[in-house]
């Protein structure tokens, strides 16, 4: 992964996460399940994890250690609060109390003055300290809950339940949801028969909370900067066309068709006809029609010609080429901005999806989906995954809400605690909440004749133009992953940015 200067060069080839190191072993394994298997559960993520999890209790944690130490900062130099003068990161105490973990695993051997890591915690503020030890407690509890010694996790739990908070500082809140999830996972396991399954749908909530989405929307940079550069992307491919159709895979509150609207009727010396939206869905038809009478109200009030047409099927399965009502006149465009994880869990669907748009033989496809692997089949990875994309997020709250921000309480209790419920707590066909990162995304779409096209400078000016715009948006960093954009907080990977094309 790439960093981008500030002239938009790619001047640093290292992987600045680097929280991953993928096997040899596990390279071989994934080629060869690839074609099978893109989406399935049961591509293991490390070569280790091969077998099954009761075989691999005794070796918990050198999983641990492989996902946390290879971004362990060095240990000749670490910024704590006092040095630097600033509060450390999210992911940093996270991180920090990772190496808690690690050392408490390997103290019968070393005393904690000798231990390689104690360093990393010495000048580190009263309250930082008990963050990381919340953070120590909590993997600890997870692996007992992998371990399935349930007494043992639970206590830990309830220390943890005495430390954390929905209302506290970044690590208390996103602590007080893994907990939830972790006793939810806890009971599952400890039940006799089978559980209730509880369904959840989150573009559901996403339409029904316009107010609290559109509020997130407004105060965090890295989602008006994802929605900026790839409405740009999708300009750079439709501009100079009269007549512009775009299917909009998950149209939610519309933003995206604004700022569209606005990047093409300001086009320098060239008009366009007509606009036209067509958005894709299998529910919510009501509040998708309120999304498409406000935007017929904006584009009157820009005096843009613009008509919005709705394709509602109960299932994927049954979208065709005939619902989109095609004109050979217009440039046809597709924009997905997270339309396409929920289908994960449906490959079947995903596919049917994908013939379909490749049949309209669109000029790009645009898509934005979370950077980050939620999908492994292996607990621990899994959690600890969630736990420094969900304590990044959370770590952008703070910074750009008010802890009374009702929103911000909205947002944390019902979408981020929801989804972390779902990935914690839940397995096989019941866990909801999916995501892949862009490698998996890439060997998907090879699959239909897709290229990937190099995001313009454009594209990557709007998105540094919208972070200036926030007196938080210098925690927004930005990464080039081959021609895909990693818009990332303080250097934690939250969405990827991709453009395709069809040969």
């Amino acid at each position: 992964m790439e960093k981008l200067s500030s002239s938009y060069e790619e001047n640093d080839s290292k992987n600045k996460s680097g929280r991953f190191s993928f096997s040899a072993e596990y390279d071989q394994v994934e080629h060869e399940l690839l074609n099978d298997a893109l989406f399935k559960d049961t591509i293991p993520l490390f070569g280790s994890y091969e077998h099954k999890m009761l075989e691999l209790v005794d070796d918990i944690e050198s999983q641990y250690s492989e996902l946390i130490k290879p971004r362990a900062r060095s240990h000749d130099h670490v910024a704590s609060s006092d040095e630097s003068g600033r509060k450390l990161s999210t992911d940093e105490l996270i991180r920090l109390g990772g190496e808690r973990f690690i050392q408490s695993r390997s103290m019968t051997d070393m005393s904690i003055s000798t231990h390689p890591y104690a360093d990393s915690f010495l000048g580190l503020s009263d309250q930082e300290l008990k963050d990381v030890q919340l953070i120590e407690n909590l993997l600890l509890s997870s692996e007992k809950v992998a371990q399935q010694e349930f007494e043992r996790a639970s206590n830990l739990l309830d220390w943890c339940d005495a430390s954390s908070s929905g209302t506290g500082n970044p690590i208390q809140r996103v602590v007080y949801y893994f907990l939830k999830a972790l006793r939810e996972k806890i009971d599952k396991k400890s039940r006799t028969g089978p559980g209730n399954k509880h369904a959840y749908d989150m573009g559901g909530k996403i339409l029904s909370a316009s107010s609290t989405a559109v509020s997130v929307y407004q105060k965090l940079p890295f989602f008006q900067a994802g929605n900026f550069s790839g409405v740009q992307a999708l300009v750079d491919r439709v501009s100079g066309s009269r007549r512009v159709h775009v299917i909009d895979l998950a149209i939610r509150q519309g933003v995206q068709t604004m700022i569209l609207m606005q990047a093409l009727s300001s086009q320098p010396d060239f008009v366009i006809k007509h606009l036209k939206i067509t958005a894709v869905g299998t529910g919510h038809e009501q509040q998708i029609k309120q999304t498409g009478d406000r935007l017929k109200s904006f584009a009157e009030s820009i005096k843009l010609s613009f008509s919005f047409n709705i394709v509602i099927v109960e299932d994927m399965l049954d979208f065709n080429k005939d619902l989109l009502q095609i004109d050979p006149r217009e440039a046809m465009g597709v924009y997905s901005a997270y339309g396409l994880w929920s289908m994960i869990a449906q490959p079947d669907r995903l596919e049917s999806l994908m013939k379909v748009i490749k049949s309209i033989k669109p000029r790009v496809m645009v898509v934005c989906e979370v950077a980050a692997n939620l999908n492994s089949p292996n607990f621990v990875n899994r959690l600890i995954e969630a736990l420094f994309y969900h304590g990044a997020v959370f770590d952008s709250l703070e910074d750009c809400m008010d802890r009374e921000d009702e929103n911000r309480s909205i947002l944390e209790s019902i979408y981020l605690g929801e989804g972390i419920r779902s990935i914690v707590a839940s397995d096989g066909a019941e866990r909801a909440i999916r995501h892949v990162n862009i490698d998996v995304w890439r060997k998907f779409f090879v699959r239909f004749g897709m290229k990937e096209i190099e995001l313009t400078m454009s594209t990557l000016y709007q998105a540094k133009l919208m972070m200036g715009k926030f007196s938080c948006g210098s925690s927004c960093t930005f990464d080039m992953d081959g021609k895909s954009v990693i818009i990332g907080w303080k250097g934690t990977p939250i969405k990827c940015l991709s453009a395709w094309e069809f040969l």
